[in-house]
């Protein structure tokens, strides 16, 4: 069974993460969603209610698992018996980075790919910082987010 996992902070979740999620979950047997705690960053939601939002809408994805881990990515992917990371691209400076995170992960795990999955354009400039942003000065984010999961960012904004 080929089991990917697409790490990420998921903070709010986009329809640019959505997509790269459907489409990795037709090509591979299993995708597990997984989100980096990362104690050192404050985030919108907190690491429960990201995994709680991306199991709302993925819900009709049977072939994806949503979990988090904190730590080495590769010690996260050899507990769940993984050997695949998927990364979505936007912009050459997202290849850039994640250039690099693959060619750490594999020095850390010589076993362990990185498959590079290209935005689709109508998503290329949507970012969950973006995203928190124009929420926080009362934009429209119909179309960055799912929908299911708009009232959950508009109440989160207006606490914060």
């Amino acid at each position: 069974m080929k089991v990917a996992i697409y790490p990420g902070s998921f903070d709010p979740i986009t329809n640019g993460h959505l997509d790269i999620i459907h489409r990795a979950s037709k090509v591979f047997d299993k995708v597990i969603v997984s989100i980096l705690v990362n104690p050192e960053k404050k985030g919108l939601f907190s690491i429960d209610k990201r995994v709680e939002l991306i199991k709302k809408v993925t819900k009709d994805c049977e072939n994806v698992e949503v979990d988090s881990f904190q730590g080495l990515l590769v010690n996260f992917m050899n507990k769940k018996e993984s050997k695949v990371i998927i990364k979505g691209l936007r912009t050459v400076s997202d290849f850039e980075y994640e250039f690099k995170m693959a060619l750490m992960n594999n020095k850390l795990d010589s076993s362990i790919e990185t498959v590079f999955m290209m935005a689709n354009a109508k998503y290329s400039y949507v970012s969950s910082s973006s995203v928190k942003e124009v929420a926080m000065f009362g934009g429209s984010i119909e179309g960055l987010v799912p929908k299911e999961i708009i009232p959950d960012i508009k109440k989160q904004v207006s606490n914060k």
